[in-house]
């Protein structure tokens, strides 16, 4: 595996993908010049714990706006699958699918192949949470190479409320070289 280990305050890299609302998802562009951007890496309809997490990060849709923090959610999985993930809710955050190998390489994640053609049909992304901040700078990252370890959303939001308070002047952190 040739990813990338991916610094913070630097850019995430250019990737497109297709958005499941129509159009293209572009990581890095933020919808306004003062928006955050949570990226929510998930490793697809085939994993039941990220469908729970995909479920949480669209019941805090409030918070995010209230901070005003664009959220998206990406995978490997064809459109097909995306159109079961969300048959049961209209998610209030884009989702980007079709996330190829090289593109996972590109932002560090670990990938996974299937432990059988039951659980899903293709490689797949393990969990991983990118947060650009108003600079369009990494400001947070997190991977992981197991669906059990992901961070909480709700210490997640309380973090970024914290270091967008001006009166905290929290810096990026883990920049040292």
């Amino acid at each position: 595996m040739s990813s990338t280990k991916l610094t913070p305050a630097t850019n995430i890299p250019g990737i497109s993908l297709a958005n499941f609302s129509g159009g293209t998802l572009n990581l890095s562009e933020r919808k306004n010049k003062d928006s955050w951007k949570l990226i929510v890496v998930y490793r697809g309809l085939h994993c039941p714990i990220c469908a729970n997490y995909l479920e949480k990060l669209h019941n805090l849709k409030n918070k995010l706006a209230e901070l005003n923090v664009e959220a998206v959610a990406i995978s490997a999985d064809p459109l097909e699958k995306v159109k079961k993930q969300f048959e049961d809710y209209e998610p209030s955050f884009s989702v980007g699918y079709d996330l190829t190998i090289e593109q996972m390489e590109a932002l560090g994640l670990y990938i996974s192949s299937p432990r059988s053609p039951q659980e899903t049909d293709r490689v797949f992304a393990e969990p991983g949470m990118f947060i650009l901040n108003e600079n369009d700078e990494l400001h947070i990252i997190d991977i992981s190479n197991a669906p059990f370890s992901r961070p909480d959303l709700d210490g997640v939001v309380d973090g970024i409320k914290f270091i967008r308070n001006p009166e905290n002047k929290y810096p990026i952190r883990g920049t040292y070289n």
